[in-house]
């Protein structure tokens, strides 16, 4: 039998979103829903849900892992419920028409201040220097240089009758 540290990447991502049973060297057990393998180390990511409580999460570290058993399969409800544990509220799904609608918003907003900025894809860049990726909010822009970045991230903030302020 393989062993736990010398599975391939793509046979743990078997595991994600299934509620297991992990076997460590010390025959201790641990259950819950594997949120995450690390892939360098092995490391298992379990959460647990228990009624009426907060949800538990253990890192079983992989060089104990000994066994990981499958005992029930994952569901897209307890997926989107883990993923609610370690994505920010902000984070929501937007259609392709509302992130164009976005982009453009700010192209133009951008262009409006007189900010050389260019459409690169679903990026737009600035000065040849700075970032910005969807949903094009403060937290979107990328630059080295931190006055720029604090410049632009306040003229994203500024735009008028937008929601980008709750997204950053």
């Amino acid at each position: 039998m393989l062993q736990w540290s010398d599975r391939s990447p793509q046979q743990w991502r078997e595991f994600v979103n299934q509620e297991v049973c992990v076997t460590a060297r010390d025959q201790q057990r641990f259950e819950g829903r594997v949120f995450t393998v690390d892939p360098v180390s092995a490391s298992v990511v379990l959460v647990s849900f228990l009624e009426h409580e907060c949800p538990s999460v253990k890192v079983i570290l992989g060089h104990a892992v000994t066994d990981v058993q499958i005992l029930a399969s994952g569901t897209e409800e307890t997926e989107r419920r883990m993923k609610s544990l370690f994505l920010p509220d902000r984070t929501q799904v937007l259609s392709k028409e509302e992130l164009k609608s976005r982009r453009e918003n700010l192209h133009l907003w951008l262009e409006k201040n007189r900010v050389p900025v260019t459409e690169d894809g679903d990026v737009l860049r600035v000065a040849s220097v700075l970032t910005i990726s969807a949903p094009y909010g403060t937290g979107d822009c990328s630059c080295a240089n931190e006055i720029i970045l604090a410049r632009v991230q306040s003229l994203v903030e500024s735009i008028p009758g937008t929601e980008h302020t709750s997204l950053s």
